[in-house]
């Protein structure tokens, strides 16, 4: 009884207690320990103390105990109670086999779990659906083994399923599960349809998922969270922000909720932060202002949305600052160009020692190539592979390059650019490019534009760099010739847009998107004028300002 309600300290103190412990009495404390979760240790231990009392194990030992060593992946431990299960002849239990499928495939080791499966003379859907949740590249195959075995799947099964089709990107697979279920009336089981909602956003077909969202009978929380989720991967913000909106006045959002929305917010140049600033009242009523999730997703957002303060406000109330929360501040001023800041806080960060991870020298090596320290840049990326053991990747390559690029040192960043694991990428071919184009090395330019054009043949940024390169040398008939391939191969210059929060957060979700000499604003000419007033008062400023410098110099003289 104890241990089912979650209370393993009465349920000890009442099996300490008893003067003669039989079989059942250990089974119920093992499988109390099993259960809950943190006391996987406790489990593992007080089955070695019942085998030293003499105690024989039955299959609810073996069960417990095997389980207790998949919570802890003690794979070694679990191999001398495989030992032992086979001795006493339960090597082909049912629900011994089970735990031990699960066990190796939470170590790692799914060979030894494909044996256990293959020596089992009886195989219930737990056996089918732990073998199936581990083989994403045949899992339909192994559905229909399950099937020609004569053993019913449940939603557990279905759920499973899914996930594996997801994850390997089949949707012919999904679709003709997604049919079997209908059939079945599997559909009808919530978590299933959730996952049929997560599967078609990952394949970015969100006409489907707003069909199989639209069919639910019943909705809680997670296909609330899998809609907005599903739409914040596809770029529909608006559409993900408006879901939260509904789902807030259905259901109470969890910190999945918040910070799944302060992350399309984030990453939305249209939505007004008064949305962000919104969600962060209502998630501190809720008191989700402490879990690490939201934190830092309210970290990235005021950072990303150029509210620097209020990030390092939210950093600053965080109880407990994990990684996470250190590497959110630290990109938080990196964005904001904050060299010292960001120096300041990843020494505070390892006097605290909270060891930083990739993304953590990410951030640092940006705001180093910012600021031109290249030399501190180069140590720190060093230190990053020496003293951290962390394996570049192809970011902290380009941030190397950006920054050799940036100070001049363009030898050294093309060799930096042969380094990149996969080859360079688009942004770091387009960096050393503008580098080249303001030290004027028409040669490496010429390299890295032809670079660029071939990995995308459509965007003018290349184009353009190179025709403001060759006019700069006075080499017109190059660009000229730039100009001509740019209009028979299609490609325009793109137009630059700027954002502009107008209105009050009740009347509109998004802000103004606007372009040079846009006049689409129903209100246009009233912003012209506005405009031209605020530039000739700023021009009478600086005509005030430069006859006070004046006095000021004479009355020294």
């Amino acid at each position: 009884m104890y241990s089912k309600w979650g209370n393993i300290v009465e349920a000890e103190r009442v099996f300490l207690e008893m003067p003669h412990k039989d079989l059942v009495s250990w089974n119920a404390l093992l499988s109390g320990y099993a259960q809950e979760g943190n006391y996987s240790g406790e489990a593992t231990s007080g089955f070695r103390e019942m085998m030293r009392e003499g105690v024989k194990p039955d299959h609810v030992s073996f069960t417990s105990a095997v389980s207790a060593c998949g919570q802890e992946k003690a794979l070694e431990l679990a191999k001398q109670i495989h030992g032992l299960v086979i001795k006493m002849a339960y090597g082909t239990h049912v629900s011994v086999c089970n735990v031990l499928i699960s066990l190796y495939y939470k170590c790692g080791v799914t060979g030894d779990a494909n044996k256990v499966f293959q020596c089992m003379t009886e195989r219930n859907v737990v056996s089918w659906t732990t073998m199936l949740s581990m083989n994403d590249e045949n899992v339909v195959s192994i559905f229909n083994g399950m099937r020609r075995d004569g053993v019913y799947p449940n939603h557990v099964t279905f759920v499973g399923l899914i996930h594996s089709i997801t994850v390997k990107s089949s949707l012919t697979e999904g679709q003709m599960v997604h049919g079997f279920c209908l059939k079945t009336n599997f559909f009808s089981e919530l978590n299933v349809a959730n996952s049929f909602v997560t599967m078609y956003a990952k394949f970015e077909l969100m006409e489907d998922v707003y069909k199989v969202f639209e069919e639910l009978d019943q909705r809680d929380l997670i296909s609330w969270n899998a809609l907005i989720s599903g739409y914040a991967q596809n770029g529909m913000f608006r559409e993900a922000l408006q879901t939260f909106l509904s789902a807030s006045m259905e259901l109470p959002p969890n910190e999945y909720t918040f910070g799944s929305v302060l992350s399309v917010i984030a990453s939305s140049e249209c939505i007004s932060l008064k949305h962000g600033q919104r969600c962060h009242a209502c998630l501190i009523k809720r008191g989700f202002n402490s879990n690490p999730i939201v934190s830092g997703a309210l970290l990235d957002m005021y950072a990303k949305r150029g509210s620097i303060s209020e990030s390092r406000g939210v950093f600053d109330e965080v109880a407990d600052r994990s990684q996470v929360s250190w590497t959110a501040i630290i990109s938080a001023h990196s964005r904001h160009g904050d060299y010292e800041s960001v120096m300041a806080l990843f020494k505070e960060m390892k006097e605290e020692w909270v060891d930083p991870d990739s993304i953590t020298f990410l951030s640092i090596l940006t705001a180093c190539g910012r600021k031109g320290m290249v030399d501190t840049g180069i140590d720190i990326f060093n230190s990053m592979v020496r003293d951290y053991s962390i394996e570049p990747s192809s970011e902290h390559y380009s941030c190397v390059v950006d920054m050799l690029g940036r100070a001049g040192r363009l030898n050294e960043a093309e060799f930096f650019l042969a380094q990149i694991p996969g080859g360079p990428g688009v942004s770091v071919l387009q960096s050393l490019l503008g580098a080249c184009r303001i030290y004027g090395n028409v040669d490496m330019a010429t390299r890295v534009a032809n670079s660029l054009i071939a990995l995308e043949p459509e965007q003018s940024g290349s184009y353009v760099l190179m025709s403001n390169l060759f006019a700069e040398k006075g080499q017109w008939e190059k660009v000229a010739n730039i100009r001509k391939g740019m209009r028979d191969k299609g490609v325009k210059k793109e137009i630059g847009f700027s954002w502009v929060d107008v209105g009050s957060i009740e009347y509109s979700l998004n802000l103004h998107g606007f372009s040079s000499d846009d006049k689409s604003h129903p209100r246009t000419e009233e912003i012209y004028r506005m405009a031209e007033w605020m530039g000739s008062e700023l021009k009478h400023l600086e005509r005030e300002d430069e006859e006070s410098e004046y006095v000021t110099l004479a009355c020294v003289i």
